[in-house]
Protein backbone atom coordinates (compact mmCIF):
# COMPACT_ATOMS: atom_id res chain seq x y z
CA UNK A 1 0.00 0.00 0.00
CA UNK A 2 2.62 2.30 0.77
CA UNK A 3 4.33 1.33 -2.31
CA UNK A 4 1.54 2.41 -4.07
CA UNK A 5 0.75 5.48 -2.78
CA UNK A 6 4.71 6.69 -3.36
CA UNK A 7 4.49 5.40 -7.16
CA UNK A 8 1.13 7.81 -7.53
CA UNK A 9 2.76 10.45 -5.73
CA UNK A 10 6.14 10.34 -8.25
CA UNK A 11 3.79 10.11 -10.69
CA UNK A 12 1.78 13.42 -9.97
CA UNK A 13 5.22 15.37 -9.31
CA UNK A 14 6.86 14.42 -12.88
CA UNK A 15 3.31 14.99 -14.25
CA UNK A 16 3.11 18.50 -12.99
CA UNK A 17 6.88 19.56 -13.77
CA UNK A 18 6.62 18.43 -17.34
CA UNK A 19 3.17 20.52 -17.10
CA UNK A 20 4.93 23.65 -15.70
CA UNK A 21 8.20 22.89 -18.26
CA UNK A 22 5.22 23.07 -21.27
CA UNK A 23 4.00 26.29 -20.63
CA UNK A 24 7.19 28.09 -19.69
CA UNK A 25 9.61 26.69 -21.97
CA UNK A 26 9.78 24.85 -25.37
CA UNK A 27 11.69 21.71 -26.13
CA UNK A 28 14.52 24.36 -26.85
CA UNK A 29 14.98 25.39 -23.59
CA UNK A 30 13.43 29.21 -24.97
CA UNK A 31 11.56 30.93 -21.70
CA UNK A 32 8.55 32.78 -22.44
CA UNK A 33 8.91 34.23 -19.29
CA UNK A 34 11.76 36.08 -19.34
CA UNK A 35 14.53 36.80 -21.90
CA UNK A 36 17.47 34.60 -22.48
CA UNK A 37 21.26 36.45 -22.51
CA UNK A 38 22.35 36.69 -26.17
CA UNK A 39 25.95 37.28 -25.46
CA UNK A 40 28.36 35.94 -22.94
CA UNK A 41 29.05 38.76 -20.99
CA UNK A 42 26.31 40.82 -18.29
CA UNK A 43 27.28 43.98 -20.70
CA UNK A 44 26.89 42.29 -23.92
CA UNK A 45 23.38 40.71 -23.23
CA UNK A 46 22.26 44.30 -22.22
CA UNK A 47 23.99 46.01 -24.98
CA UNK A 48 22.18 43.93 -27.14
CA UNK A 49 18.70 43.78 -25.28
CA UNK A 50 18.52 47.60 -26.08
CA UNK A 51 19.92 47.46 -29.35
CA UNK A 52 16.56 45.30 -30.33
CA UNK A 53 14.10 48.38 -29.07
CA UNK A 54 15.30 50.07 -31.96
CA UNK A 55 14.26 50.16 -35.49
CA UNK A 56 15.12 51.37 -38.97
CA UNK A 57 12.89 52.59 -41.54
CA UNK A 58 12.17 54.23 -44.83
CA UNK A 59 8.81 55.51 -46.61
CA UNK A 60 7.90 57.51 -49.52
CA UNK A 61 4.40 58.53 -50.88
CA UNK A 62 2.37 61.35 -51.91
CA UNK A 63 0.78 64.21 -50.19
CA UNK A 64 -2.04 67.17 -51.46
CA UNK A 65 -1.16 70.19 -49.86
CA UNK A 66 -3.78 73.57 -49.34
CA UNK A 67 -1.94 76.94 -49.00
CA UNK A 68 -4.01 80.24 -47.74
CA UNK A 69 -3.42 83.40 -46.58
CA UNK A 70 -5.60 86.34 -45.23
CA UNK A 71 -4.41 89.25 -47.28
CA UNK A 72 -4.25 92.71 -46.34
CA UNK A 73 -1.48 95.39 -46.99
CA UNK A 74 -1.22 99.13 -47.36
CA UNK A 75 0.97 98.33 -50.31
CA UNK A 76 -0.65 95.62 -52.05
CA UNK A 77 1.28 96.16 -55.50
CA UNK A 78 4.38 95.13 -53.86
CA UNK A 79 3.03 91.42 -54.09
CA UNK A 80 2.30 89.19 -57.06
CA UNK A 81 -1.46 89.86 -56.47
CA UNK A 82 -4.14 90.30 -58.88
CA UNK A 83 -7.31 90.49 -60.19
CA UNK A 84 -8.30 86.90 -62.16
CA UNK A 85 -9.37 86.48 -65.34
CA UNK A 86 -9.83 90.42 -65.44
CA UNK A 87 -12.96 90.42 -63.71
CA UNK A 88 -13.75 93.74 -63.60
CA UNK A 89 -17.03 93.55 -61.53
CA UNK A 90 -15.86 92.64 -58.48
CA UNK A 91 -16.62 94.57 -55.37
CA UNK A 92 -13.27 93.87 -53.86
CA UNK A 93 -10.29 95.34 -54.10
CA UNK A 94 -6.69 95.25 -53.34
CA UNK A 95 -7.24 97.49 -50.26
CA UNK A 96 -9.73 95.28 -48.48
CA UNK A 97 -8.85 92.08 -46.52
CA UNK A 98 -8.93 89.07 -48.92
CA UNK A 99 -9.16 85.40 -48.03
CA UNK A 100 -7.13 83.51 -50.34
CA UNK A 101 -6.89 79.73 -51.05
CA UNK A 102 -4.88 77.94 -52.92
CA UNK A 103 -3.56 73.92 -53.60
CA UNK A 104 -1.49 71.40 -55.57
CA UNK A 105 0.58 68.18 -55.34
CA UNK A 106 3.60 67.38 -53.23
CA UNK A 107 5.25 64.14 -54.92
CA UNK A 108 7.58 62.74 -53.94
CA UNK A 109 7.72 62.76 -50.31
CA UNK A 110 10.49 60.26 -49.01
CA UNK A 111 11.61 59.85 -45.50
CA UNK A 112 14.33 57.89 -43.43
CA UNK A 113 14.22 57.62 -39.36
CA UNK A 114 14.96 55.68 -36.39
CA UNK A 115 12.33 54.79 -33.47
CA UNK A 116 12.43 52.97 -30.64
CA UNK A 117 9.34 50.51 -28.96
CA UNK A 118 8.70 51.11 -25.10
CA UNK A 119 7.06 48.25 -23.92
CA UNK A 120 4.68 47.53 -27.14
CA UNK A 121 2.81 50.63 -25.64
CA UNK A 122 4.49 53.67 -26.47
CA UNK A 123 6.74 54.73 -29.70
CA UNK A 124 9.37 56.95 -30.23
CA UNK A 125 11.69 58.21 -33.10
CA UNK A 126 12.94 60.55 -35.16
CA UNK A 127 14.67 61.31 -38.99
CA UNK A 128 14.74 63.46 -41.77
CA UNK A 129 13.01 63.84 -45.24
CA UNK A 130 12.45 65.48 -48.30
CA UNK A 131 9.78 66.24 -50.38
CA UNK A 132 9.08 68.38 -53.64
CA UNK A 133 5.64 69.75 -54.05
CA UNK A 134 4.15 72.64 -56.61
CA UNK A 135 2.66 75.87 -56.05
CA UNK A 136 -0.46 76.92 -57.58
CA UNK A 137 -1.88 80.37 -57.50
CA UNK A 138 -4.12 81.22 -54.28
CA UNK A 139 -7.27 82.73 -55.19
CA UNK A 140 -10.04 84.29 -53.47
CA UNK A 141 -12.79 87.16 -54.24
CA UNK A 142 -11.78 87.44 -57.81
CA UNK A 143 -8.40 88.21 -57.08
CA UNK A 144 -4.87 85.52 -57.21
CA UNK A 145 -1.53 85.51 -55.51
CA UNK A 146 1.32 84.02 -57.78
CA UNK A 147 3.98 82.57 -56.31
CA UNK A 148 7.75 83.27 -58.06
CA UNK A 149 8.50 79.76 -59.56
CA UNK A 150 5.66 77.01 -59.64
CA UNK A 151 7.78 74.56 -57.30
CA UNK A 152 9.22 74.16 -53.95
CA UNK A 153 11.65 71.49 -52.13
CA UNK A 154 12.03 71.18 -48.68
CA UNK A 155 13.46 69.45 -46.39
CA UNK A 156 12.94 68.97 -42.46
CA UNK A 157 13.56 66.93 -39.34
CA UNK A 158 11.37 65.53 -36.93
CA UNK A 159 10.39 63.62 -33.83
CA UNK A 160 7.33 61.07 -33.57
CA UNK A 161 5.72 60.01 -30.75
CA UNK A 162 2.78 57.28 -30.72
CA UNK A 163 0.44 55.59 -28.54
CA UNK A 164 -0.13 51.60 -29.87
CA UNK A 165 -3.94 51.42 -29.87
CA UNK A 166 -4.09 47.62 -31.00
CA UNK A 167 -1.96 44.75 -31.51
CA UNK A 168 -1.40 41.14 -30.97
CA UNK A 169 -1.34 41.66 -26.50
CA UNK A 170 -4.58 43.94 -26.78
CA UNK A 171 -6.30 40.77 -28.75
CA UNK A 172 -5.43 38.46 -26.33
CA UNK A 173 -7.12 40.84 -23.50
CA UNK A 174 -10.25 41.28 -25.94
CA UNK A 175 -10.29 37.15 -26.50
CA UNK A 176 -10.18 36.88 -22.79
CA UNK A 177 -13.13 39.31 -22.39
CA UNK A 178 -15.17 37.41 -24.85
CA UNK A 179 -14.18 33.88 -23.26
CA UNK A 180 -15.10 35.05 -19.79
CA UNK A 181 -18.90 34.03 -19.86
CA UNK A 182 -17.36 30.39 -19.88
CA UNK A 183 -16.57 27.79 -16.93
CA UNK A 184 -12.84 27.29 -16.23
CA UNK A 185 -13.91 23.51 -16.12
CA UNK A 186 -14.65 24.03 -19.76
CA UNK A 187 -11.90 22.96 -21.26
CA UNK A 188 -13.30 22.29 -24.86
CA UNK A 189 -13.76 26.56 -24.69
CA UNK A 190 -10.52 27.09 -22.67
CA UNK A 191 -8.88 25.23 -24.91
CA UNK A 192 -9.92 27.22 -28.34
CA UNK A 193 -8.87 30.64 -26.06
CA UNK A 194 -5.61 29.21 -26.19
CA UNK A 195 -5.44 28.52 -29.58
CA UNK A 196 -6.94 31.38 -30.55
CA UNK A 197 -5.02 33.86 -28.13
CA UNK A 198 -1.60 31.81 -29.29
CA UNK A 199 -2.36 32.48 -33.03
CA UNK A 200 0.02 34.74 -34.94
CA UNK A 201 -1.74 38.31 -34.99
CA UNK A 202 0.54 40.42 -37.28
CA UNK A 203 -1.55 43.53 -37.24
CA UNK A 204 -0.78 46.83 -35.23
CA UNK A 205 -2.06 50.31 -35.50
CA UNK A 206 -0.45 53.54 -33.52
CA UNK A 207 -1.89 56.79 -33.27
CA UNK A 208 0.95 59.24 -33.87
CA UNK A 209 2.39 62.93 -32.86
CA UNK A 210 4.78 64.26 -35.38
CA UNK A 211 6.74 67.90 -34.83
CA UNK A 212 9.77 69.23 -36.11
CA UNK A 213 11.79 71.92 -38.43
CA UNK A 214 11.23 73.26 -42.33
CA UNK A 215 14.03 74.60 -44.57
CA UNK A 216 13.14 75.71 -47.61
CA UNK A 217 16.19 74.11 -49.66
CA UNK A 218 14.90 75.60 -53.10
CA UNK A 219 13.16 79.10 -54.10
CA UNK A 220 12.91 79.80 -57.94
CA UNK A 221 12.23 83.18 -59.22
CA UNK A 222 12.03 83.67 -62.73
CA UNK A 223 12.69 87.91 -62.47
CA UNK A 224 16.21 86.87 -60.83
CA UNK A 225 17.13 84.39 -63.57
CA UNK A 226 20.45 86.19 -64.47
CA UNK A 227 24.36 85.31 -63.95
CA UNK A 228 25.45 86.89 -60.81
CA UNK A 229 21.87 88.08 -59.38
CA UNK A 230 21.56 88.11 -55.71
CA UNK A 231 18.45 86.09 -54.74
CA UNK A 232 16.79 86.22 -51.26
CA UNK A 233 13.73 84.15 -51.45
CA UNK A 234 10.52 85.83 -50.74
CA UNK A 235 8.67 82.54 -49.76
CA UNK A 236 10.22 81.07 -46.48
CA UNK A 237 9.21 78.88 -43.90
CA UNK A 238 8.60 79.91 -40.57
CA UNK A 239 10.61 79.90 -37.11
CA UNK A 240 7.66 78.00 -35.56
CA UNK A 241 7.49 74.19 -35.62
CA UNK A 242 4.93 72.26 -37.69
CA UNK A 243 2.78 69.45 -36.44
CA UNK A 244 0.92 66.47 -37.53
CA UNK A 245 -0.96 63.74 -36.84
CA UNK A 246 -1.41 60.59 -37.98
CA UNK A 247 -2.65 56.73 -38.32
CA UNK A 248 0.19 54.00 -38.55
CA UNK A 249 -0.95 50.78 -39.57
CA UNK A 250 1.65 47.77 -39.43
CA UNK A 251 1.56 44.15 -40.73
CA UNK A 252 4.72 42.01 -39.67
CA UNK A 253 6.50 40.00 -42.04
CA UNK A 254 8.72 38.14 -39.13
CA UNK A 255 9.34 39.19 -35.86
CA UNK A 256 11.94 41.66 -37.01
CA UNK A 257 10.65 43.01 -40.56
CA UNK A 258 7.46 44.73 -41.13
CA UNK A 259 5.51 47.28 -43.32
CA UNK A 260 3.47 49.87 -42.90
CA UNK A 261 1.25 52.57 -44.13
CA UNK A 262 0.85 55.98 -42.76
CA UNK A 263 -1.86 58.59 -43.74
CA UNK A 264 -2.52 62.07 -42.32
CA UNK A 265 -2.05 65.83 -41.72
CA UNK A 266 0.26 67.85 -41.41
CA UNK A 267 -0.03 72.28 -40.25
CA UNK A 268 2.80 74.18 -41.49
CA UNK A 269 3.64 77.84 -41.43
CA UNK A 270 5.63 80.11 -44.02
CA UNK A 271 6.32 83.38 -44.65
CA UNK A 272 5.92 85.50 -48.06
CA UNK A 273 8.07 89.04 -48.41
CA UNK A 274 7.26 91.77 -50.04
CA UNK A 275 9.44 93.14 -53.03
CA UNK A 276 11.15 95.51 -50.53
CA UNK A 277 11.30 93.36 -47.90
CA UNK A 278 9.34 95.84 -45.62
CA UNK A 279 6.63 93.79 -44.57
CA UNK A 280 5.56 90.34 -44.69
CA UNK A 281 2.13 88.07 -45.03
CA UNK A 282 1.80 84.71 -43.14
CA UNK A 283 0.54 81.86 -44.95
CA UNK A 284 -0.43 78.43 -43.40
CA UNK A 285 -0.11 75.20 -45.35
CA UNK A 286 -2.21 72.10 -44.39
CA UNK A 287 -0.44 68.97 -45.96
CA UNK A 288 -3.06 65.26 -46.38
CA UNK A 289 -0.61 62.84 -46.91
CA UNK A 290 -0.27 59.51 -47.60
CA UNK A 291 3.02 57.24 -47.09
CA UNK A 292 4.15 53.08 -47.75
CA UNK A 293 7.71 52.02 -45.85
CA UNK A 294 9.49 49.12 -44.35
CA UNK A 295 11.35 48.83 -41.35
CA UNK A 296 13.82 46.68 -39.94
CA UNK A 297 14.22 45.75 -36.13
CA UNK A 298 17.53 45.59 -35.41
CA UNK A 299 18.04 42.14 -33.94
CA UNK A 300 19.74 41.34 -30.61
CA UNK A 301 19.69 37.44 -30.90
CA UNK A 302 22.95 36.51 -32.75
CA UNK A 303 22.76 34.20 -36.04
CA UNK A 304 23.39 30.54 -35.72
CA UNK A 305 26.90 29.45 -36.73
CA UNK A 306 27.54 26.01 -35.32
CA UNK A 307 27.91 23.67 -37.85
CA UNK A 308 25.52 20.75 -38.20
CA UNK A 309 23.00 22.95 -36.00
CA UNK A 310 19.79 22.67 -38.12
CA UNK A 311 17.50 24.06 -35.64
CA UNK A 312 16.04 26.89 -37.77
CA UNK A 313 13.61 28.16 -33.89
CA UNK A 314 15.48 30.28 -31.34
CA UNK A 315 17.51 27.76 -29.58
CA UNK A 316 19.99 28.09 -27.09
CA UNK A 317 23.82 26.78 -27.02
CA UNK A 318 25.85 27.15 -23.61
CA UNK A 319 23.54 28.95 -21.95
CA UNK A 320 23.34 31.77 -25.05
CA UNK A 321 20.17 32.24 -27.12
CA UNK A 322 20.22 32.01 -30.65
CA UNK A 323 18.15 32.25 -33.82
CA UNK A 324 18.25 29.58 -36.92
CA UNK A 325 16.88 31.89 -39.71
CA UNK A 326 16.79 35.10 -41.54
CA UNK A 327 15.15 37.98 -39.81
CA UNK A 328 12.51 37.79 -42.38
CA UNK A 329 11.32 34.51 -41.61
CA UNK A 330 9.13 34.30 -37.81
CA UNK A 331 11.58 33.51 -35.07
CA UNK A 332 9.88 32.74 -31.93
CA UNK A 333 7.88 30.04 -32.83
CA UNK A 334 6.68 27.41 -29.86
CA UNK A 335 5.74 24.65 -32.19
CA UNK A 336 7.52 22.87 -34.88
CA UNK A 337 9.84 24.52 -37.28
CA UNK A 338 9.15 26.47 -40.81
CA UNK A 339 11.52 25.96 -43.57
Amino acid sequence: MIRKSVCIALFLLSAVSVSGFGQDDDIFGISSKAKNPKSESGIGNAYRNVLEMFSLEFSTGAAYQQMGTTFYSEFPNRYPISKFQNLESSSFSLSDTLSLRGGDWVLPVVNGGVRINLFNLLTIGGGFGREWGNLAPMRGNDHEFKFEGATYQISKTYGTVGLVLFDAKRRQSILKWQYRKYSTNNLYMQSELKQRARANYPWRFILEGEFGNMKLTKAYDPALDLPGAPYTPRLAVSEDPYFGASLRMEYDFSEYAKVFLKGGGELRKFTFASSDFSEFQNIEQMVYGLQAGFAMKIPGTKRCKIPGCGVVMKHMHNGVEYRGSSVFRFQNRKVGQWY
